[in-house]
């Protein structure tokens, strides 16, 4: 579906292209999955420890850079209101990025969007969190170069970067 194609590109934007263990490629099939479940309404399902997080991801598309074409910024957004807003505003800047740990990922965002990830790349939802952890910050410096989430479809964003 659109997350493995989207995997591919943030792949290749992280300079990993197709390599299909660890490296640059799995940051982007772990990235594509996580924004794939995030577009198709997997933040929308019940979660335990991050129920406010989960009704943050509900509403955060709409009024996000794009809504279902572009759920980096309801991702952002959901990150935010989770207690991770200066990290999200240091990836997003033109100054250094904060790091981001697996565990405030997977209390940041719902678990069922979590699991549907981890199920989809084959690992855990630890792993999967720490996956996000390691390769969102410089998914989103690339992403926002200008300092702005991109306003189109994140598969325009993604390939005007690589140009």
């Amino acid at each position: 579906m659109a997350g493995n194609d989207l995997g591919s590109l943030l792949g290749g934007l992280l300079g990993g292209g197709q390599s299909g263990q660890g490296g640059s490629g799995g940051a982007g099939k772990i990235l594509g999955a996580l924004l794939g479940a995030l577009s198709s309404g997997g933040q929308a399902g019940q979660t335990g420890q991050a129920g406010q997080a989960a009704q943050a991801g509900q509403a955060a598309p709409s009024g996000a850079a794009g809504g279902g074409g572009n759920p980096l910024g309801g991702l952002l957004d959901l990150l935010q209101k989770s207690g991770l807003a200066d990290q999200a505003r240091s990836w997003i800047g033109t100054g250094n990025n904060q790091p981001v740990s697996g565990a405030q990922v997977k209390d940041a965002l719902p678990d069922d969007t979590l699991r549907k990830v981890a199920d989809e790349t084959g690992v855990s939802t630890d792993q999967a969190a720490d996956r996000i952890a390691e390769s969102l910050p410089q998914a989103v410096d690339k992403l926002t170069p200008e300092g702005q989430v991109p306003s189109g479809s994140l598969e325009d964003a993604i390939r005007t970067q690589r140009l």
